[in-house]
């Protein structure tokens, strides 16, 4: 038996403004409230079946430096062009984090400026 990653936890300022960004993007929903944060699932997932929740945990200390951990989002149904224009409306923006250009891979960050990268392939084709 080994683990599974059941949640992946983000610490935010305002987690209600990054919920409706981070559904948006990932086709999620609220289903759950905690004291200090948000889940966020698909629509009817049993917890620890299916892919990780998000947590939005609340916080009030600002984050320094590049995230040691970021998310990696793929197109499904899309291509990646039209996927970035469609996350770029919602909110996200381009980040630096020293990329060369080269890469097959945009990395973006949410409205709270949590860095994100959309990867080329669409999931629907592969």
């Amino acid at each position: 038996m080994a683990c599974r990653i059941t949640e992946l936890v983000l610490d935010c300022h305002d987690p209600d403004r990054l919920a409706e960004f981070w559904c948006a993007v990932l086709g999620y929903e609220v289903i759950g409230h905690e004291p200090d944060g948000l889940a966020l699932g698909p629509a009817g997932a049993r917890f620890g079946e299916g892919p990780p929740t998000l947590i939005l945990a609340q916080t009030d200390n600002p984050r320094a430096g590049k995230l040691p951990l970021h998310l990696d989002v793929s197109p499904a149904g899309v291509d990646q062009e039209t996927e970035l224009a469609r996350l770029t409306a919602l909110g996200a923006r381009p980040a630096d984090v020293g990329q060369t250009g080269e890469e097959s891979w945009v990395v973006l960050q949410d409205p709270e400026g949590n860095e994100f990268c959309l990867l080329r392939t669409d999931v629907d084709a592969a």
